[in-house]
């Protein structure tokens, strides 16, 4: 029984329209983890019906679009699809070793393979994927899980900040205020200074997946190596918006590719590219923006499964080459 005089224990109750606030909250998330495949299905096939409904009566238009990229023109933008691919898993290993990890490159890389494959499902499944792949193949020399989850930022934080400096080519295409780059490029400084204060922390797993960022020679290459795995790509939209008819210039294809990577973290599957073009550039051409999009996914696709390619069979030679090994030792006589 409560005594007169003294207050009750415990939190006082709070408003009841935040705390109706917060449980709604709470149940779209996990209406969120239980239907995610649901919700992705579901999205693509909203962006394709209305792309195809863009598209009604510009078939003819679209097939030609289609039929006039190359066969040297979509090679050529396979292979700069692995270049990023590299160039990015490189810049994945950079961050691993300053991070106190010393996984084999070509282990890595075959781990980073498999990130390539979880993104063709889902965005967001591609990093749980390769940290997964990682610590299955090498729980003793890379990092804990939440030293890996940090050990993304610092590749995060170099690709949104190229990606702010750039934000003017979206102001044109979507009509954006011109003040917009500027909010952004302030949002993502103020962003990098605090990611800084994280890196010189210490006592914490998490924060020793920031440690490239206190490291002047590894942070140079790791901005390096996110270079050329950003402009590989939009060399690779550069070339394909060209060879479907549009006349697009450097700035469209980076504007392309920042479209590309937002809509990417939304449910709208293998739509993406055709979504991003049309969304950019489709003042210049529905048809001939949604073949360039489409050529993008296409061709996006077959340098992450060459590369996933490579990776199987580099994991099935280590195998075979071990077991070899292994059968010499025990057929060796032993000295005395």
């Amino acid at each position: 029984m409560p005594v007169a005089g003294n207050e009750p224990i415990g939190p006082a109750p709070g408003p009841r329209g935040a705390s109706r606030l917060t449980e709604l909250t709470a149940g779209l998330r996990g209406f969120g983890r239980r239907r995610r495949t649901l919700i992705t299905v579901l999205g693509s096939l909203t962006t394709a019906a209305i792309l195809a409904l863009l598209l009604a009566g510009r078939h003819d238009e679209f097939a030609a679009a289609l039929s006039g990229a190359t066969a040297w023109v979509l090679a050529v933008t396979v292979l700069l699809q692995i270049v990023a691919l590299l160039a990015r898993s490189e810049a994945w290993h950079l961050t691993i070793q300053e991070a106190g990890g010393t996984v084999d490159r070509r282990v890595l890389y075959r781990a980073s393979s498999m990130g390539v494959l979880g993104g063709l499902l889902n965005a967001q499944a591609a990093v749980a994927a390769r940290i997964a792949a990682l610590r299955r193949s090498s729980p003793d020399v890379s990092p804990q899980v939440p030293t890996l989850i940090a050990a993304e930022f610092p590749i995060l934080a170099v690709e949104a900040a190229l990606a702010a400096l750039t934000s003017f080519t979206l102001v044109g295409p979507l009509g954006l205020p011109w003040w917009l780059p500027l909010v952004c490029l302030a949002v993502i400084g103020v962003a990098s200074a605090g990611l800084r204060q994280l890196a010189l922390s210490k006592g914490r797993e998490l924060w020793r997946g920031l440690a490239i960022v206190r490291s002047l020679p590894n942070g140079s290459r790791l901005i390096g190596f996110v270079l050329v795995a950003v402009f590989a790509q939009v060399f690779r939209n550069w070339m394909l918006l060209h060879a479907v008819g549009v006349n697009a210039s450097f700035f469209d294809a980076i504007a392309v590719l920042i479209a590309v990577v937002t809509l990417a973290q939304l449910p709208v599957g293998p739509s993406v590219g055709a979504a991003a073009a049309v969304l950019i550039l489709g003042s210049d051409g529905v048809a001939a923006a949604a073949a360039a999009g489409v050529l993008l996914t296409v061709t996006g696709t077959v340098g992450g499964l060459c590369f996933a390619a490579w990776a199987g069979a580099d994991k099935l030679w280590s195998l075979s080459r071990g077991a070899t090994l292994r059968r010499g030792r025990v057929r060796a006589p032993r000295s005395r």
